[in-house]
């Protein structure tokens, strides 16, 4: 079987195998990803859709608008079932997002779920759902999975990954751990720590032999790298200095306060950057006859020499003009400079966009919403996007005669119920009182949504909309 070529005769894409003539397709499905002739992953796409539309209608059996599957269910049903369903292979196919019919298919599986996690009502924007629910729109969320697969999966990639399976030390290769106090026996102890600040990010390194100190080090690494990767940079150059020191007896006992690098050189699956060049390193002064042993220290526990690498981490870290030795980002660097990338996008379109506006007067600004965990509830989203069981919405849609509320002082809009209407005195007296100063009465709504999110959603869960 093989697939078919565009535009050619029939007679010239005949192929033979030991005299065995192979079948001729449109399309074939290779590593879960469905490749046509022409590529336009048009079957691809169809089918994520078929499967995750089954599977969102099944679930909506039990995931009405006021009972059944809660927000935070439907959440990580979308999480861990729905979006990995989604995103399989989006580095190969993300191109068909640039077409408005495939985009719309991508769109809708989304937007089927969002109703069901918002407690919404259908006529709801799926821009709107998106900023209720706190889910990135979906074509934003394929494009940075694409990205981060280019960029962690690039050669050359200045991020601190995983080492290629052929540059691991062997497993029979491994770094003495020694656990609890450990008497002087060896003839050279090194100190190491890192520190991470404001500033920048640093390691340092004490060295002493025959109980004086003989050496102080400090590197400077780039301000992306994280706390532990000072604590690992620190040993590695610790190691590099001592490997050609000239002394009679060849022992090294190298002490630093970082739990998890001690545990991350015990386990012999973990093979990041550092790690494994410690453990290169620590083999290659066992050659040269040195004995190499590491050992935990508590922080800040008044040794001399911890507290001097210590100060000088933090020198290191305070002073920009000494050059970085060290700029292999970590991964959750790229992952998070990616999403804030997407947040700003996902800020344009919604500021771009004529739908949802009664959702944008609560949210205006995307990551002010992203900082704030709501449980939606059928009232919740009611207020907040005008869509529900309110009479200007059932009279807009001529399921009522009249929008007038049930008060008799105006019809039933959300302003009307948020700040005038009498039936919900009680409740929104209860509102009142926690906003605070500065702020004063009526409070604009989208200090409601984010700085009084809370209480607000108390007001919408507490009150009756069909009150007469």
């Amino acid at each position: 079987m093989y697939l078919a070529g565009k535009g050619r005769k029939k007679k010239d894409t005949e192929i033979y195998v030991n005299n065995k003539k192979l079948q001729q397709v449109n399309r074939i499905k290779y590593l879960g990803i469905t490749f046509d002739s022409k590529m336009t992953f048009r079957d691809h796409i169809n089918y994520i859709e078929e499967k995750c539309t089954k599977l969102i209608f099944t679930l909506a059996k039990s995931a009405k608008l006021t009972w059944g599957l809660k927000h935070k269910a439907l959440n990580t049903i979308y999480t861990g079932g729905i979006l990995p369903l989604i995103l399989y292979g989006a580095p190969v196919w993300k191109s068909v997002m640039n077409r408005a019919c495939y985009k719309a298919k991508i769109v809708r599986i989304q937007r089927l779920i969002n109703i069901r996690i918002a407690k919404a009502y259908r006529t709801v924007s799926n821009e709107a759902l998106c900023v209720i629910t706190g889910i990135m729109p979906i074509n934003l969320k394929i494009m940075e999975t694409a990205r981060y697969y280019e960029i962690t999966k690039r050669k050359g990639s200045q991020y601190n990954s995983e080492m290629e399976v052929k540059n691991w030390t062997r497993p029979a290769k491994y770094v003495n751990i020694i656990e609890g106090q450990e008497e002087r026996t060896h003839s050279i102890y090194a100190y190491t720590d890192g520190s991470k600040n404001d500033i920048g990010v640093g390691s340092g390194i004490a060295v002493f032999s025959d109980n004086s100190l003989t050496t102080c080090l400090k590197y400077r690494l780039n301000e992306c790298c994280s706390n532990n990767h000072a604590e690992q940079l620190a040993i590695l150059k610790a190691l590099e200095y001592l490997q050609y020191m000239k002394v009679g007896e060849k022992t090294v006992l190298v002490h630093t306060d970082s739990k998890i690098t001690l545990q991350l050189l015990k386990n012999q699956r973990k093979h990041t950057q550092l790690i494994d060049q410690i453990r290169r390193k620590v083999i290659e002064m066992e050659q040269r006859e040195w004995k190499v042993a590491f050992s935990w220290i508590k922080a800040h526990s008044g040794l001399q020499g911890n507290e001097l690498a210590d100060q000088l981490a933090k020198e290191a870290a305070s002073n920009k003009k000494e050059d970085e030795c060290y700029s292999r980002f970590p991964k959750i660097e790229v992952m998070s400079e990616l999403k804030e990338q997407s947040l700003n996008q996902w800020q344009q379109e919604w500021s771009r966009t004529t739908k949802g506006a009664i959702t944008k007067s609560f949210f205006p600004k995307i990551v002010d919403r992203m900082k704030v965990t709501i449980n939606t509830t059928s009232n919740f989203t009611t207020m907040v996007t005008g869509h529900g069981n309110i009479k200007t919405y059932l009279h807009k849609y001529k399921i009522i005669q009249n929008p007038m509320c049930p008060c008799k002082q105006g019809d039933q809009s959300v302003d009307h119920i948020l700040f005038d209407c009498i039936l919900h005195k009680q409740e929104r007296d209860k509102l009142k009182a926690v906003v605070k100063s500065p702020d004063s009465w009526p409070v604009s709504k989208d200090k409601l949504g984010i700085k009084y999110h809370k209480n607000f959603k108390d007001f919408t869960d507490n009150i009756l909309l069909n009150k007469e």
